[in-house]
């Protein structure tokens, strides 16, 4: 058989969602930052990146022969890419529930948005600030309230000492300082 008559499949076509980490009945907080980075990207693929490689893989197309065409083939790959992460982000930015870190009532306390100042075991200190799920950097010191550490950093305070356990075992987690501080916006 001729292979003008045969669909072969691309593994592109293949590819699965983005995986949605946020186990069930679990609200998607964010801080107000967050929300707003995950909205800028949004309007910078939907508004600039597909309408360019939308024209790219027109023009492609109207060149003949596309089963050898780069421009066809790698802009079809970038539009899918682009759409899966169009459709990932609305799914998170319609589920998101806004927290904003500096109107905590009870600052005393580490909960979603604080800024945590702890010593590890080792005498290192380390400062975190907790933040949503899509919003973690663990280089920027930003990471998500579901990682383990920031569970076990919930509802403690200043001069608690709390039990974490990691892949090592568990290791004690002295709190040295907990504050709530509003965070800029990335651009």
């Amino acid at each position: 058989m001729s292979k003008a008559f045969t669909r072969e499949t691309d593994a592109e076509d293949d590819e699965p969602e983005e995986p949605d980490a946020l186990p069930a009945n679990v609200k998607n907080y964010m801080t107000p930052a967050g929300h707003a980075a995950l909205q800028q990207e949004f309007q910078q693929l939907e508004r600039v990146e597909r309408p360019k490689i939308v024209e790219v893989v027109a023009w492609a197309a109207g060149n003949g022969d596309r089963s050898e065409n780069g421009d066809y083939i790698y802009g079809k790959k970038r539009l899918r890419e682009i759409d899966r992460r169009l459709r990932y982000l609305i799914k998170r930015l319609e589920n998101a529930e806004i927290v904003d870190p500096a109107r905590q009532q009870s600052l005393e306390q580490v909960f979603f948005g604080a800024t945590v100042t702890y010593i590890r075991e080792d005498e290192t200190e380390v400062t975190v600030t907790l933040v949503g799920l899509d919003e973690a950097d663990a280089a920027a010191g930003k990471i998500s309230w579901l990682s383990p550490i920031a569970r076990a950093l919930m509802k403690a305070r200043a001069g608690d000492t709390v039990e974490v356990k990691t892949p090592a075992g568990r290791e004690a987690l002295e709190i040295t300082e907990v504050r709530y501080v509003l965070l800029k916006e990335e651009k």
